[in-house]
């Protein structure tokens, strides 16, 4: 018992991923620049936050007054929620408060609100921020999340990254403008990907190639191959590839077409062979994204990470091809479909995750 509850007090430690404050103003500058009036008189809910320890509410609360913001509403997690166990100690910003209960702290989840100044110093910013505990213990499924969810305008956080499905269901069901973090492979997912191919979802503006850097807690566990910065202006922090943002608030990077070159240029200057269609389907292979012919009519299988590349009045994404696929003794099968999908098979053998894309006619 004692072992078990070592690992699973580890484990909870490692899923203490707190988004660093640069990377969120990258991504919501973004949106500003295409649209200034993005958030004017909108209610934002940031669902799985704290403002003592996330930046999202620190974000938005010192930002509310320049981005026109109505109301700002953050939910955070009770510390033994059954959603997501931390080793969160209570802070002077709660222990001050006259409405402070250890024993509700641990059983309760809190929800922040501003929508005014409250300090008399003439501005809104993150010492306005007015909070009670919740009624249960902070789980975004339950009906007073749902309550919050439906009264806001946009939703934006970064969601246990083991909940990504439901939680993107969660908000599409409401019909709510968002910008969330999750993994790159979550594009192939049956509940992504058709909101992916309709336009309806996209990737968010920063660029996903390099991976997301996370505040992590000082007694943070690395793993043995980790080999990247530990520590980025004196806060420890852990590398995570492919992650990126999705979202459904527009920007001006998605409308950006990619640079192109034919055909024959392509092979001429890589050294590449003549593009080779699938065993099995009708459609060229194309390894990298930059080496999208701009004069093949056809459809073409693309690596998931075009998307970062993806413009909507460019190309028209007419499907995937993502099965699970295992290797034996170096041959590879086919272990089971994913919603029906294929495995495109070139020159005999199995091709990871592809996107099938054509031009724009």
């Amino acid at each position: 018992m004692a072992n078990q509850n070592l690992t699973q007090a580890k484990k909870a430690k490692n899923d203490e991923f707190y988004t660093q404050y640069h990377d969120i103003n990258k991504e919501i500058q973004a949106y500003i620049d295409y649209n200034p009036d993005v958030f004017k008189n909108k209610t934002i809910l940031l669902p799985c936050d704290d403002p003592e320890w996330s930046n999202f509410t620190k974000f938005f609360a010192q930002n509310f007054e320049r981005f026109g913001l109505k109301k700002l509403i953050s939910t955070s997690y009770a510390t033994e929620s059954k959603l997501y166990k931390s080793n969160y100690q209570p802070s002077l910003f709660e222990t001050n408060a006259p409405q402070f209960d250890e024993k509700k702290t641990r059983k309760n989840g809190k929800i922040f609100t501003l929508t005014r100044d409250t300090t008399g110093d003439g501005k809104v910013d993150v010492e306005d921020l007015e909070w009670h505990y919740l009624k249960w213990d902070g789980d975004f499924r339950s009906e007073e999340i749902k309550k919050l969810r439906d009264e806001a305008d946009i939703i934006i956080t970064n969601p246990p990254f083991s909940l990504f499905r439901e939680f993107l269901a969660w908000i599409v069901e409401a019909k709510k403008k968002f910008a969330i973090i999750g993994n790159m492979n979550a594009i192939t997912y049956k509940e992504v990907f058709p909101l992916i191919k309709e336009n309806e979802v996209w990737l968010g503006a920063t660029n996903f190639n390099r991976g997301m850097y996370f505040k992590v807690p000082e007694d943070f566990v690395y793993a043995d191959s980790y080999k990247f910065e530990k520590e980025q202006n004196g806060e420890r922090v852990s590398r995570v590839p492919w992650v990126c943002w999705f979202s459904n608030i527009d920007h001006g990077r998605r409308h950006q077409p990619m640079p192109l070159m034919k055909e024959a240029d392509i092979i001429k200057f890589s050294t590449n062979q003549p593009f080779q269609k699938y065993d099995n389907y009708d459609a060229i292979e194309v390894s990298l994204a930059k080496n999208i012919p701009s004069d093949y009519d056809g459809v073409m299988g693309v690596p998931i990470s075009f998307l970062d590349k993806y413009s909507p009045e460019q190309f028209e994404i007419v499907g995937r091809a993502d099965a699970n696929i295992a290797t034996e003794n170096n041959q590879y099968h086919i272990t089971g479909f994913r919603d029906k999908g294929w495995a495109p098979l070139l020159l005999g053998e199995f091709v990871y995750k592809r996107i099938l894309i054509k031009h724009k006619s």
